[in-house]
């Protein structure tokens, strides 16, 4: 959302005075510190995409890493406290103002939007992609069962998924990992916070295995997986 700078010129000169006033109170470091969950609101809102708190740092030119952080928090407990219809969400490595769940059905009758939906297929390949990253389309199949051609390419058009590269390997296959658009729309902070396998029920190893046996059962871990012990 551009924001656009105004000087509003009289006769007598006030006016141009004002004008070079209001653009060195928007060039001034945000040293305020009292002031400062509010500018952040402002940036963020501005934003709307996620923002990373590198880029509020350098945008606000004054406070440091730990006063920002500190200033977010206390931005975000005043939004769940007053019980606002915003809510402040740590997602895809940055920050973003968000409308809280159980507000979407008016938001989205305002927008006339219908909610995007993921298909079972594109949930399940997703997922597999998340915790194998980076994978390739054999290995999504091996453990799915199925061709994925499709549903990789709805996932790719989406950009929830995109193509990091090639494997060392035969054919050189292509190699596909998540994005950030996928962080925000799960509304994960990083991979990082991905559920543990262990949560995940039986079976669940298979996501990280290296070493995959596909036999008419199913699919197999082959070797223990260092992964897989580790989640």
């Amino acid at each position: 959302m551009d924001q656009v700078e105004t000087d509003t010129t009289t006769g007598n000169g006030n006016g141009s005075a004002n004008g070079h006033a209001h653009r060195a109170a928007v060039t001034a470091p945000a040293d305020d510190l009292g002031r400062l969950p509010a500018i952040l609101e402002s940036l963020l809102f501005a934003a709307a995409a996620p923002v990373p708190v590198a880029r509020l740092v350098e945008a606000l030119d004054g406070p440091s890493r730990a006063e920002v952080v500190q200033a977010l928090e206390a931005l975000a407990h005043r939004y769940e406290r007053e019980g606002r219809g915003l809510r402040l969400a740590q997602v895809a490595g940055g920050y973003q103002l968000r409308t809280p769940p159980e507000h979407a059905p008016w938001v989205r009758r305002l927008l006339r939007e219908r909610p995007a939906r993921l298909s079972r297929p594109m949930l399940e390949t997703v997922a597999i992609v998340a915790y194998r990253q980076p994978c390739t389309r054999l290995e999504i199949e091996a453990i799915r069962g199925v061709d994925v051609d499709a549903v990789l390419s709805t996932l790719l058009e989406r950009r929830l998924v995109r193509i990091v590269g090639r494997k060392e390997a035969p054919g050189r296959p292509l190699l596909y990992a998540t994005t950030r658009d996928f962080l925000e729309v799960f509304g994960l902070p990083d991979l990082a916070a991905l559920p543990a396998l262990r949560d995940l029920g039986d079976g669940a190893e298979v996501l990280v295995a290296r070493d995959l046996t596909v036999s008419a059962e199913g699919v197999a871990v082959t070797l223990e997986s260092p992964a897989a012990e580790e989640s």
